[in-house]
């Protein structure tokens, strides 16, 4: 039985575009780092103070690149604003109404964090049950930690009563860290089934809306 779903932010609930992964590339060869293209896709779902670290080799800079980071991912929403996926409204209610918690996980901090949520009229008490950051928990992804938070705040104990969905490899690591009994992978974001597969999801599916059909087969 499923009681809580943790489900990631950009590129599996909510479309936006892939700006997170352009401005960072952006942002990181400004700084005079020339990261491949491997480089890039290996942190894509990580702690964006964390990738902002390894892809420029100067931690000193970190704060000063992720503010920028910040300020240039907002402009880019507000040109090209995020939204849900097809029906992902729908099926967050849906599960919701099913007595399923959702909660939601993100390598963003607070301020981008917020800044999707109110693009897309989604709250805590309203549509989720709770939202964790990477920075509010001791690690991000590949670390199970933002996953646990979710538990204590939806107040599910049992990680076999979890499913944890993502559209990247460092999600599906995550979910399995966690040992949750569903690690559903996602082919909205930016990695291929290739790439997703290799780290053995419960489930590959094309996106969050089609959760509820392929846990009743």
């Amino acid at each position: 039985m499923i009681a809580l779903v943790a489900l990631d932010i950009a590129g599996t609930t909510i479309d936006e575009g892939g700006a997170v992964y352009r401005v960072l590339a952006e942002v990181v060869a400004e700084h005079g780092a020339t990261p491949s293209d491997a480089d890039l896709r290996h942190w894509m779902g990580a702690d964006k103070r964390a990738a902002l670290a390894a892809l420029t080799g100067d931690p000193d800079a970190v704060e000063r690149l992720h503010d920028r980071f910040v300020a240039r991912l907002g402009d880019a929403y507000e040109r090209t604003p995020p939204q849900p996926f097809p029906n992902v409204p729908e099926t967050l209610a849906a599960l919701r109404e099913s007595g399923v918690k959702v909660a939601l996980t993100t390598g963003f901090d607070r301020r981008i964090t917020d800044l999707i949520l109110s693009e897309v009229d989604w709250e805590v008490g309203d549509q989720l049950d709770a939202v964790v950051c990477a920075c509010e928990v001791a690690a991000g992804r590949p670390s199970p930690a933002m996953i646990h938070r979710a538990m204590e705040l939806t107040g599910i104990t049992g990680p076999a009563e979890v499913l944890t969905a993502g559209d990247t490899v460092l999600d599906v690591q995550a979910g399995h860290a966690a040992r949750a009994g569903h690690v559903v992978a996602v082919l909205t974001g930016a990695q291929t089934r290739t790439e997703l597969e290799q780290h053995n999801p419960t489930l590959v599916l094309p996106g969050v809306a089609d959760l509820p059909a392929a846990l009743t087969t």
